[in-house]
């Protein structure tokens, strides 16, 4: 609703000064919807052009996160910190074997029904498992661990990332679409040289309308979402980093509070659950 909001009152802003100050807005109304067509048909026509099915898959499933924002609060930083303390302390207890039902079939696992949302992600299960299954063949160099996890994150946050930054390709040639708009519009101005200059100098205007809603929408609409879908995956991407810096602290041989502090502190500062609150949630867990 905010950005929704956001942007009407960007259109109040625009339209709204432009009325105030004397201008017309029915030669404004009567060329947007052909300058429209054209700009927008070929800003998502050079898109398809530009990307793949799969991205483009990914692109439309990208706009939900722009207005749903980051996927993970508070509670799930608490989940996965949790699970995270759980394995790491049943490891330092009673071994690394002892994990293998959890890592080999989480659907089953008594640890992660008790954190739905967890195992509900299907990525973050996947990470935690393959890792932990990697210590338990040997694989417990720390720096190695921490070498390959980042650049697996890295790998994903950049497929994550495609999407914004093809709107913002595409944010950037609208103003160049909306000169394309409007070299058409003078084009016919000049084909029309004979009439009236009262006519000439409404084809003018309209021929006008393409560069100002290029511009427009490029800076106005567009490039703000680009910007915003940025923000969104980056931070999400703060969810992997925090299983990262746990992992790691464990190999390097500190107690599970230590390790999942070493999480904690990854976590985004306005979801960051306090130290007396994780402390609160991992004492109530069962290590069975």
């Amino acid at each position: 609703m905010l950005i929704i909001g956001a942007f009407v009152i960007l259109l109040a802003c625009v339209f709204g000064s432009y009325a105030a100050s004397g201008g017309s807005l029915g030669t404004l109304m009567e060329a947007l919807p052909f300058e429209l067509w054209t700009i927008g048909g070929a800003a998502i026509a050079s898109l398809v052009m530009a990307n793949s099915v799969q991205n483009l898959k990914h692109l439309v499933s990208g706009f939900g996160k722009i207005f749903r924002g980051s996927a993970y609060k508070k509670t799930d930083y608490v989940e996965l910190l949790s699970l995270l303390y759980f394995f790491a302390r049943l490891a330092n207890t009673k071994g690394m074997m002892v994990l293998e039902p959890h890592i080999e079939q989480p659907d089953d696992s008594a640890a992660f029904r008790n954190f739905p949302k967890i195992r509900a992600n299907h990525h973050a299960t996947a990470i935690i498992c393959d890792y932990l299954r990697m210590v338990g063949m040997n694989a417990d160099d720390p720096n190695q661990i921490e070498d390959v996890m980042g650049r697996e994150l890295k790998k994903t946050l950049n497929e994550e990332l495609h999407p914004a930054h093809a709107l913002q390709i595409s944010a950037d040639g609208l103003p160049a679409l909306g000169i394309v708009a409007a070299v058409l519009g003078v084009i016919k101005t000049m084909s029309n040289i004979d009439k009236p200059p009262a006519v000439l100098g409404a084809m003018i205007g309209g021929a006008l309308v393409g560069t100002f809603l290029g511009v427009l929408l490029s800076y106005g609409l567009v490039g703000p979402l680009a910007a915003r879908l940025q923000s969104v995956v980056e931070e999400d991407a703060k969810f992997y980093e925090v299983i990262r810096a746990v992992l790691v602290a464990h190999l390097h041989g500190n107690a599970p509070q230590v390790s999942v502090e070493a999480g904690r502190k990854m976590v985004p500062n306005e979801h960051m659950p306090t130290f007396q609150e994780l402390e609160e949630a991992v004492q109530s867990l069962s290590i069975a």
